[in-house]
């Protein structure tokens, strides 16, 4: 059984999907509406790993949280794994490029790939793609939007020192 709860956020309404006491799934609706629940197995109910869930990003978007510390489930291959944790190792209001994380991992010549991996990552902001830029420093590839990971990053500047 799937569990949902939905959150108002800076950002949107965040939904946070948790499936066996672990978060499986972030969404972010930028249209500032509920999106209707299809699939019959999600239920929406408030669970302790949802409260938390809920806790916790309201601290970050307090600017007062800098690291999520949630019990999650992520699903992907071994590529995506290695890159999701190297995402999790960037400090809050830094940022890496690409072809860093391909280094970091020993896949220095995987650039792409580690930008489809993030593209891929069902947990944004828990595992921090946004902090992920292009060579020159250039915003490129968010799932959630370009403006989204641009608002991410300002915010964690403003907030480095709370």
């Amino acid at each position: 059984m799937q569990y949902i709860r939905y959150m108002n956020t800076p950002i949107g309404i965040l939904s946070i999907i948790e499936e066996e006491n672990q978060i499986i799934k972030i969404n972010i609706n930028q249209e500032n509406e509920k999106r209707e629940i299809v699939e019959k197995e999600i239920v929406e109910k408030e669970t302790p790993v949802l409260k938390e869930a809920e806790r916790q990003f309201n601290e970050y978007f307090n600017g007062t949280r800098k690291n999520f510390e949630l019990p999650i489930k992520v699903h992907g291959t071994e590529f995506m794994k290695e890159v999701w944790n190297a995402l999790l190792k960037i400090p809050y209001a830094e940022t890496k490029t690409y072809g860093e994380i391909a280094k970091e991992i020993n896949h220095p010549k995987a650039a792409r790939a580690v930008g489809m991996a993030n593209h891929r990552n069902a947990l944004p902001i828990i595992i921090p793609c946004h902090r992920v830029i292009g060579v020159n420093e250039r915003l490129v590839g968010y799932a959630l939007g370009l403006q989204i990971k641009q608002w991410l990053l300002d915010f964690e500047k403003k907030n480095i020192n709370k």
